[in-house]
């Protein structure tokens, strides 16, 4: 018997004994983050007077749980943080404006790549992997840029864009479309109501009014605190602070998403031969980090098991692995010095229906000539 059909074998158990969610760890966990932010925030702000090193050790540490704050978010979009699922809800949005993104949105964008991991016709994660024929039509500058964007000299950057930029960008260019296409109707059709005006507009910044209420009211939360930090402390010290740590937080983010998904000759299916715990397993890596980046991360190096349910809570995700170690023999391990080398792993090679490296796209050319 395959590992794979072992693991569909076992999987009810599995999720039976671990899928449980505890409401008193949940909270544990949200409060220390939250207030090791701030207390965090004011040590970086309070440090700039008279030492830069004091203000680098903290903007750093800051880094740090803003990767937890994160990692708590993205659980609490799972339902799998607490219990109750107001809980998850409240604590998913204030952690969302903790890490700067509209949780309940971006919730709903990674429970695609949830139902969709390993298939790569249909996600191709953060970086949108590139397939062979997609990279070989590129002029040399293309592809160039395509190598340079998927590496760590550029995951900060990439990272400021995605948890800061993009979410404010979108809404303000959704909610500008939006009052457009209203004030459009109502002048074409003045006896149709603002609501049914609204109701007609499409944009693929959000698929619901939910959606859209949730990242108007993440947005004039986070874009109030900016205000009244700037008017506290002044904008310099308090962008210098939030740019830099967020970047490095967003990076860190990327960097991780990215190797648990794409290293050597991970599964990536098309749709018609796609499994879902094949993904799980063959498709997700199991990185082999340091106790106390574990602890940072919420444990999501253990990700084979997390894709193999989300319902498992990140606080019983290594006791799951190590009761059921038997099963996960053929998940990948990738230890972080090995990161660079799976952050090469950026094309997929649809023939073999595996992720390779543009070395190994390189050394398939020069066969073919």
């Amino acid at each position: 018997m395959s590992s794979i059909d072992r693991v569909k074998e076992r999987k009810k158990d599995i999720i039976r004994r671990h899928a449980r969610a505890d409401n008193l760890k949940g909270l544990t966990q949200v409060l220390t983050t939250l207030a090791s932010v701030a207390l965090l925030w004011r040590a970086a702000l309070w440090s700039a007077d008279f030492s830069y090193w004091l203000t680098v050790a903290a903007v750093l540490l800051l880094s740090l749980f803003t990767v937890r704050a994160f990692a708590l978010m993205h659980e609490c979009g799972h339902g799998s943080l607490f219990r109750t699922a107001w809980l998850n809800r409240a604590f998913g949005f204030i952690l969302g404006v903790a890490s700067g993104m509209p949780q309940y949105v971006w919730s709903k964008h990674h429970s695609f790549h949830h139902a969709t991991n390993g298939n790569w016709e249909k996600y191709r994660g953060l970086y949108t992997t590139l397939s062979v024929d997609e990279y070989a039509a590129m002029s040399d500058a293309q592809q160039r840029m395509y190598r340079r964007k998927c590496s760590i000299a550029t995951a900060p950057l990439a990272g400021l864009i995605y948890v800061i930029f993009n979410p404010r960008f979108n809404w303000l260019k959704g909610s500008i479309g939006l009052m457009s296409h209203i004030l459009k109707g109502k002048v074409a059709r003045p006896e149709v109501s603002i609501k049914v005006h609204a109701a007609s507009f499409e944009t693929r910044y959000w698929k619901s009014y939910r959606e859209y209420w949730h990242m108007f009211w993440n947005n004039v939360v986070l874009l109030s605190i900016w205000g009244l930090m700037c008017w506290a402390f002044g904008t310099w010290p308090f962008f210098a602070i939030y740019l830099i740590s967020a970047s490095l937080a967003g990076g860190v983010g990327i960097i991780l998403f990215t190797v648990q998904h794409n290293f050597e000759h991970s599964y990536a299916s098309e749709g018609s031969d796609w499994d879902y715990d094949a993904g799980a397993i063959e498709g997700s890596s199991f990185l082999i980090l340091p106790r106390w980046l574990n602890w940072f991360t919420a444990n999501i190096a253990y990700h084979h098991i997390h894709h193999l349910s989300a319902k498992i809570p990140n606080y019983r995700l290594i006791e799951c692995h190590n009761e059921y170690r038997d099963l996960f023999s053929d998940v990948t391990r990738v230890k972080l010095s090995h990161v660079p080398l799976s952050l090469k792993y950026i094309l997929w090679d649809r023939r073999a229906q595996r992720i390779i490296s543009v070395a190994e796209y390189r050394q398939q050319m020069n066969q073919a000539i």
